[in-house]
């Protein structure tokens, strides 16, 4: 584990579900698992670099958000809910047991991105669809063509045949605070266009952190009141942009919601657009948070045979074969320093700067190898899919 704890949070996705005939919701899928719109696969707890141009310019909903002496939050409603969109998906399965077929069917959430029918959701709303869905505010029902997701980030395009339809504003997520107001529009539980708010609670939220590891999101945290059937809807400011994408929330918790930022988001998505694709950078390495424990473990291992003195940084228990991380020498018991010149402390850490490096270029990492500290290049390849 990459941050052991006698606390597990149980991170759950947004969407719902109900199973062919029975028509029971399903609501506690796991948000971890690749496949994540699929019930009862556990989430793990490892943090793994194993096997993110703008935004199209959209028509956007100019109606002002206006005085503060006005209620913002219905200013907010009134001109960005149009663009928020419900979206159904099923798909087929069929059970090992009885080999008789069963349909899911899944709710979720999005918003128009631009007036010719993009709209973006959770990769884990659409995961598997082989039908989806998009309804429109103003009840229009349009069938909607999966242009791509990337289960690392859990994001999706959609693309609806449609013309002059209202978009979100987009906002800026670098720049929000917490304490700032955080709006959320979406279909919880089935209730279209339900609006709540509360603030932001929190940002730079690592997956690792809130249980979702191996996410390629630092995700904010809003105590605004989202539930299944809110992923993929947007989290907003008080001007009415988006500034992230609701998609999971804590288990058996209050006030604990968690939403992509949307610059994050909004990276992912124009990969998808052009080419139904993301990638992702990756080095191949398995590793974990140097504490005490984990050192005395690790020397203490026959079997691995390393020799760990460094007290502090990330070290690393596991190589793929024929990675990234294997070509340039790094080796299980190295424990990582630095990455492109910035200090490192958590598997998280390294995970976000490997994240922002571009592939095939040359990325330095400094460890500490049985006491003295070496720098090796490293160069990222694409995440394998």
């Amino acid at each position: 584990m990459s941050h052991p704890s006698s606390f597990k949070p149980s991170v759950k996705a947004l969407s719902l579900f109900s199973m062919g005939a029975l028509g029971g919701l399903l609501v506690g899928t796991q948000f971890l698992p690749t496949n994540a719109s699929q019930t009862q696969q556990p989430a793990t707890q490892s943090i793994a670099q194993v096997p993110a141009a703008q935004m199209p310019t959209a028509p956007v909903l100019s109606k002002p958000v206006t005085s503060p002496d006005d209620n913002f939050i219905s200013a907010v409603v009134d001109k960005t809910g149009a663009a928020v969109v419900r979206i159904d998906s099923s798909r087929t399965l069929r059970s090992r047991r009885t080999q008789a077929n069963r349909v899911v069917r899944g709710t979720g959430s999005g918003f128009i991105i631009k007036a010719d029918g993009l709209v973006l959701t959770n990769a884990h709303v659409v995961d598997g669809a082989s039908s989806v869905t998009v309804t429109l505010k103003d009840g229009r029902e349009l069938a909607g063509k999966v242009l791509g997701k990337d289960e690392l980030t859990d994001v999706a395009v959609v693309k609806i045949q449609a013309t002059n339809l209202p978009a979100v504003a987009i906002g800026n997520s670098e720049q929000i605070k917490p304490g700032e107001w955080a709006i959320a529009i979406g279909n919880p539980l089935g209730l279209d266009n339900t609006v709540t708010a509360g603030i932001i609670s929190g940002t730079g939220r690592s997956s690792g952190t809130i249980g979702a590891p191996d996410k390629r999101v630092s995700f904010i945290q809003t105590d605004a009141a989202i539930n299944p059937g809110n992923s993929g809807g947007p989290l907003l400011n008080q001007k009415g942009q988006v500034i992230g994408m609701n998609t999971a929330i804590i288990g058996g918790a209050q006030g604990l919601g968690f939403a992509i930022p949307i610059n994050q988001a909004q990276r992912v998505a124009n990969q998808l657009i052009a080419s139904g694709k993301a990638e992702h950078p990756y080095l191949g390495v398995q590793m974990t948070n140097l504490t005490a424990a984990t050192k005395d473990a690790l020397n203490q291992d026959s079997e691995l045979g390393v020799t760990v003195k460094a007290d502090q940084g990330v070290v690393i228990v596991g190589i793929a074969r024929s990675s990234p991380a294997a070509s340039a020498g790094l080796k299980a018991g190295d424990v990582i320093q630095a990455v492109n010149g910035r200090s490192v402390k958590t598997a998280d850490d390294v995970q976000q700067v490997v994240e922002a490096s571009k592939i095939g270029t040359s990325l330095p990492i400094q460890i500490n190898r049985g006491g003295q500290n070496i720098t090796l290049s490293v160069s990222p390849g694409a995440f394998p899919t």
